[in-house]
């Protein structure tokens, strides 16, 4: 049986995922604990040496990631558990970290649990929490920094870095204000779905630009932006009306 602890600050949300397990993995999982907080759930890691965590993103005083960030040695796995699908979402999904968005379903409860046998059946170890702890701002609950993945691995970098990014074709590149480029197999799309929506804005089906980094606008025949790198990318004319909209103060 795989020794588990259910760490969420909702007591139903800790009650309704034990019973799940009970109902839909019976006999696979010994549930140790199920604690509140962090600060309770540091004691009950230490006295009972889990093989999981089932750790919610969200919580009071302490969230989720700063929980890890405290333990002095992780020798157990995690799966988050949380309601939001934002930033938090994205940077687990792109560490290859399993999680389950609330309220969970038992399919999505099996699924998750088939993806964490296959990877002990392996034997792979992840470290992929060291990448999304990176992540996070200390103080505050939000990412400041999102994860590219390439060849080799991920690249970790702070998004208003960015200056612009390029499709081609299912590749794209991603041109940083110090003038390094790199180049991903990743689509645009996927890409711009990483990115925060407030700052990056599609002004062509070819290019996403940073707002922060733009400073001209042409409106004459051929429509274009001019980043403060002097660089000048065409903007669709179906895109004109939105881009306007995101540039120009709300009225």
């Amino acid at each position: 049986m795989i020794k588990t602890i259910i760490i969420d600050d909702e007591h139903n949300a800790r009650e309704f995922l034990e019973k799940l397990l009970n109902r839909y993995l019976p006999n696979e999982f010994l549930v140790l604990d199920k604690c509140e907080s962090v600060d309770k759930a540091i004691v009950s890691i230490e006295k009972n040496e889990p093989e999981l965590i089932f750790l919610d993103v969200e919580m009071p005083n302490k969230n989720g990631f700063e929980l890890l960030k405290e333990m002095k040695s992780r020798s157990f796995d995690v799966i988050f558990t949380t309601a939001y699908s934002e930033y938090a979402i994205k940077a687990i999904k792109e560490n290859a970290l399993d999680y389950l968005l609330k309220p969970i379903n038992y399919i999505d409860l099996l699924e998750t649990i088939k993806r964490y046998k296959q990877r002990l059946e392996k034997n792979t170890k992840q470290d992929n929490l060291k990448i999304i702890l990176n992540q996070i701002d200390s103080g505050d609950s939000n990412f400041n920094k999102i994860a590219l993945p390439t060849e080799s691995g991920y690249e970790i970098i702070n998004p208003n870095q960015i200056l612009y990014c390029q499709a081609d074709s299912n590749y794209s590149s991603v041109t940083f204000i110090n003038g390094k480029k790199i180049i991903l197999s990743k689509t645009l799309k996927y890409i711009e779905e990483l990115l925060p929506k407030a700052s990056f804005h599609r002004i062509h089906k070819s290019y996403l630009v940073n707002l922060n980094h733009v400073v001209r606008f042409n409106k004459s025949v051929d429509l274009y932006v001019e980043l403060n790198n002097g660089e000048q990318l065409p903007l669709a004319s179906r895109k004109k009306e939105s881009f306007l909209n995101a540039i120009l103060p709300k009225k």
